[in-house]
């Protein structure tokens, strides 16, 4: 070996244990924000006319988002269409469901997006707190009806996933209730509006990991009871979220109560199924216009 190779010999040594080295990971690219369904493009369009507190919980104020429709006046007496978002009690903002409220102010009722707290061990707040604010919610809608320009019996509450529940919870929970608050007035809303709701809390649903042991007291299906208000369900068979039989089920006990109830069925449709399309929004809330219709809440569309 001549002194030359030996010398790039030596050189390939010296080299090689760096070329072997593991090349450092890339940073994972960000996951991509979610696109925009059918409700989102409509809810970016939409203000509220204003935001009012309706409760105070420690330091934090708690807003109804509310959409007055032309020509209000706190003399009116109208009906009042309150909606709650999902988000599996941890997630959501009232934005999202601002087109529900605006279809129904669009007809003359004032339309009402709430906001609640969100379930979070950290903080301390619980799956039983969402259902007590939504609770407040309705009771200080009812008690301010006078000046917020409502019919107080003329109060229909809706809700999507976990929104559902807490719209649902307004006319089941009796005993959850923010302490300090007048309970002559009533949360039983005139009219609920479920969709796709968080309606059976045990294993086989929804929402036993995160309310703990106690899950049957704020499990629907476990509380239906004679005397409860008109009831429409949205539900995809598809859903793998908050599973369909357990809004078959809920159904099956109101109508066993003696209780108005219908069942829109979707067959195949999956969570949040209604959201996601136009068409299929569309008709969710012509299906509920009739059957607010029906009662007498609305006008015949």
């Amino acid at each position: 070996m001549t002194r030359f190779s030996s010398l790039l010999f030596i050189a390939a040594i010296a080299v090689s244990p760096a070329l072997a080295q593991t090349p450092a990971p890339l940073t994972p690219p960000a996951k991509p924000a979610k696109k925009p369904d059918a409700l989102d493009q409509l809810a970016a369009k939409i203000t509220a006319t204003r935001t009012l507190v309706y409760k105070k919980a420690g330091d934090r104020e708690l807003l109804l988002h509310i959409l007055e429709p032309a020509g209000h006046k706190p003399t009116d007496t109208r009906a009042c269409f309150i909606t709650i978002h999902g988000g599996g009690w941890t997630g959501g903002n009232p934005q999202r469901m601002m087109p529900f409220a605006d279809h129904y102010a669009r007809q003359g009722l004032v339309g009402i997006s709430i906001q609640y707290r969100l379930n979070n061990a950290k903080a301390g707040v619980t799956v039983y707190d969402c259902v007590k604010d939504a609770r407040s919610a309705v009771r200080y809608v009812r008690a301010h009806a006078k000046e917020l320009g409502i019919d107080p019996q003329k109060i229909i509450v809706s809700g999507g996933s976990a929104g559902g529940h807490l719209a649902a919870a307004t006319a089941l929970f009796d005993t959850v209730n923010e302490e300090g608050e007048d309970l002559s007035i009533s949360t039983t809303p005139n009219a609920l509006v479920l969709l796709f709701p968080v309606i059976d809390c045990s294993k086989e649903g929804y929402g036993q990991a995160k309310i703990g042991a106690t899950w049957q007291e704020l499990s629907p299906v476990h509380h239906v009871r004679a005397g409860l208000p008109p009831t429409i369900t949205f539900h995809g068979t598809g859903d793998t979220v908050t599973p369909f039989i357990g809004a078959k089920n809920f159904h099956e006990a109101m109508l066993k109560a003696g209780n108005k109830s219908e069942l829109v069925i979707n067959e195949g449709g999956g969570h949040g199924y209604l959201m996601r399309d136009r068409a299929l929004l569309d008709d969710t809330l012509a299906r509920s216009d009739a059957f607010l219709a029906g009662l007498g809440l609305i006008a015949q569309p």
